[in-house]
């Protein structure tokens, strides 16, 4: 998969990108789904990444509203990526729906013809680097992603500030993070700051015993069992709390800049069930799935869902940039390097 001459800075555009597709004196026309055909097809297929137990929320509301039923593969991003792929390309593909994070991925495909365009209510309110301009995909949500630290493990004075800190070597022994193999938010993650801090970065990460994990549900888990009280890269641990806040986790924001990280929807070309697709891509971008998303800790891609609890809005933070052209065409170095230091 290749990029194109897209600008490079995608994530920095979350903090200046206010507009809206449609744009001032323009009608948006909405695409809209069979419902008719959709309950006809009864099922839909949904590879995905979202996580535990927003997806099962998600899911189970969608076929409360429908009566349409919801087939899922729950993985990590980059499993997602493969198992379609791998299934795609024999002709095969069981997806009918696919949600990833890797937005550079998603764009690639869709430029390949893998994708239906479809832009359903609402998307003329989705953050314009959240979305695809044609509607081949759209972001479910977006991630910001921080250093996740046990509140009552790390004294304040003690905890890191910047991706830098990380690499003092108090902290050794005290760090966990997510494989880039498993996860693609943390594909972006280590993209960027090897790029920005060099892979000395990652080798004193190394050196500092950070324990590599499959995905960030493991990160939340390894830190509230105690195992780990720092996480050298983490979501909002609340999203793994069904947005419940956490009495011993709190989230820091390093003074570089965090990642927002989005995580396309799309719907397969030739699906099994493509009116049911269409149906749920449709309700995963209506205001009922966001208002639940931001209700689970993660921001809602539209403008118009407030940000999740005691959580800033996307325009009110620094913003690390994002070079989705780089993580694309680079992705198998990046994971055969962090791989090469963490064995």
């Amino acid at each position: 998969m290749r990029g194109n001459a897209r600008s490079a800075v995608f994530a920095a555009a979350f903090a200046i990108a206010l507009t809206v597709v449609s744009g001032p004196g323009r009608a948006f026309t909405p695409d809209r789904a069979d419902r008719a055909a959709a309950v006809k097809e009864g099922n839909v297929n949904w590879y995905t990444s979202t996580p535990f137990p927003l997806v099962q929320i998600l899911a189970d509301r969608f076929t409360q509203d429908t009566g349409v039923k919801v087939t899922l593969l729950r993985t990590g991003g980059e499993a997602v990526l493969r198992r379609f792929l791998q299934e795609y390309q024999a002709g095969q593909a069981g997806a009918d729906v696919l949600t990833m994070s890797d937005a550079g991925a998603a764009s690639a495909l869709a430029r390949q013809g893998v994708f239906v365009a479809f832009k359903p209510a609402g998307f003329d309110q989705v953050i314009d680097t959240a979305k695809d301009k044609d509607g081949n995909w759209i972001a479910q949500r977006v991630h910001l992603i921080g250093m996740p630290v046990r509140t009552d493990l790390v004294a304040e004075a003690d905890r890191p500030r910047t991706w830098s800190d990380l690499k003092d070597a108090k902290y050794k022994g005290r760090m966990v993070m997510p494989d880039p193999s498993f996860t693609a938010i943390q594909l972006t993650v280590v993209g960027m700051l090897s790029q920005k801090l060099g892979w000395d970065f990652y080798k004193a990460l190394r050196k500092n015993d950070t324990m590599i994990v499959q995905g960030h549900q493991q990160v939340f888990k390894t830190m509230q069992q105690g195992e780990r009280v720092i996480g050298a890269e983490g979501a909002d641990p609340t999203s793994y709390n069904k947005g419940k806040p956490l009495a011993n986790q709190t989230m820091i924001y390093p003074t570089e800049g965090v990642f927002t990280v989005c995580s396309p929807v799309a719907i397969v070309k030739n699906a099994r069930n493509p009116n049911a697709a269409k149906l749920f891509a449709q309700f995963m971008l209506s205001e009922t799935a966001q208002k639940i998303i931001a209700e689970n800790a993660i921001h809602s891609s539209r403008l118009d869902v407030a940000p999740p609890q005691g959580q800033p809005s996307l325009k009110d933070v620094k913003v690390f940039p994002i070079d989705i052209d780089y993580i694309e065409k680079n992705a198998k170095t990046l994971k055969t390097r962090f791989s090469e230091i963490f064995q």
